[in-house]
């Protein structure tokens, strides 16, 4: 398995690029960043592919409801230039609270737009001129829209050397059929590898059976903070990630439309998922963290010795991953990831 890491969604873009260039030396294959109302994502990324000789750099995520998706092929386009095809582009849809608070855009079809970006990013690339008829998206504007001057335009830059690589962040059953349709590669986020065909297996196959030929197999990005060896860093590293599931599946969206709320009831964790949010919402923070259940670190994680890292490596190779994207939690993160390194192979 190739390794990543994430870069954060709001660090300093010129500290990172010293960070990056470590990373690379330690054999991360790949990193990507966030996006939501920090630093501009594209930006960093196109700062990076400078300082790094072999890194990907992937966006994970970029918003489709912060940019068209004209101009999200046009921005994958400069950045695959730019860094001598080394870029992944990653899209998802956010969350309402994020696109209508931030960007002051209707979080309305999530799944019709992003088809709609993945096919006209696609069209963009390949050089012709585009046309597109969709559900969130029509290119050129129709009859009864707009002016009635638009017509069908070309990418007038070089078009990209190679199919630029598109993963869909996502966890919903629905959307991630359609990942599993119509993307290069999936990014599940709160991945747990032990409940895999319980949880995603009738979506993946429902979309692998949609694949078209031409595409590769669907590569999946996944995997957890590793914490290695014993003592107060690993039980710190299980803290952190218990406060950070907590926020998730009790503070995010409302209290009827939490998509996180409602992959931890699938994971089988129903009880705890409705105290998580009943606690969360009623301000109770430090008792929503306390109500994620040990078994959900145990499953997401990489913690231990060698052997018991090992072992959930395995795991995550066994279920399909084929990059595994890991934390490294400790004082030394670039020998932690070196020794991951060896042992994913």
């Amino acid at each position: 398995m190739k390794l990543s890491t994430t870069i954060g969604f709001n660090g300093d873009p010129q500290k990172l690029a010293s960070h990056a260039r470590d990373l690379e030396s330690a054999g991360i294959d790949m990193v990507w960043g966030g996006e939501i109302y920090g630093y501009d994502l594209v930006s960093t990324l196109a700062y990076l592919a400078g300082q790094t000789t072999t890194l990907e750099l992937m966006t994970g995520i970029l918003p489709i409801y912060s940019r068209s998706p004209a101009l999200i092929a046009q921005t994958a386009a400069t950045l695959d230039a730019l860094s001598g095809g080394r870029f992944i582009l990653g899209l998802g849809s956010s969350g309402a609270q994020v696109i209508e608070g931030w960007h002051g855009v209707p979080f309305e079809k999530p799944l019709g737009r992003t088809r709609d970006t993945i096919e006209i990013c696609r069209k963009v690339w390949s050089g012709d001129k585009v046309s597109h008829d969709g559900t969130a998206y029509s290119l050129p504007l129709p009859d009864g829209q707009g002016t009635g001057l638009g017509k069908a335009l070309k990418f007038v830059g070089r078009p990209p050397e190679r199919d630029i690589p598109i993963v869909i962040a996502s966890i919903g059953p629905k959307n991630v059929e359609m990942t599993a349709e119509l993307a290069n590669g999936w990014q599940p986020i709160h991945f747990v590898p032990d409940r895999f065909e319980q949880v995603w297996g009738e979506s993946l196959a429902a979309g692998a059976a949609k694949r078209s030929d031409d595409l590769p197999p669907l590569e999946i990005i996944a995997g957890g903070v590793v914490a290695l060896g014993d003592g107060p860093h690993v039980e710190a590293a299980r803290e952190a990630a218990r406060a950070h599931i907590a926020f998730y599946v009790g503070g995010m969206g409302a209290k009827n439309k939490n998509y996180y709320n409602d992959l931890f009831k699938r994971y089988g964790w129903e009880e705890e998922a409705e105290q998580v949010q009943d606690l969360f919402l009623s301000g109770k923070r430090a008792e929503a963290t306390a109500a994620i259940p040990d078994e959900y670190l145990d499953l997401s994680m990489l913690c231990g010795d060698e052997g018991q890292v090992r072992e959930r490596i395995a795991v995550y190779k066994e279920v399909g991953v084929t990059r595994l994207n890991i934390d490294p939690a400790g004082e030394n993160p670039l020998e932690t990831i070196e020794k991951i390194k060896a042992w994913a192979e």
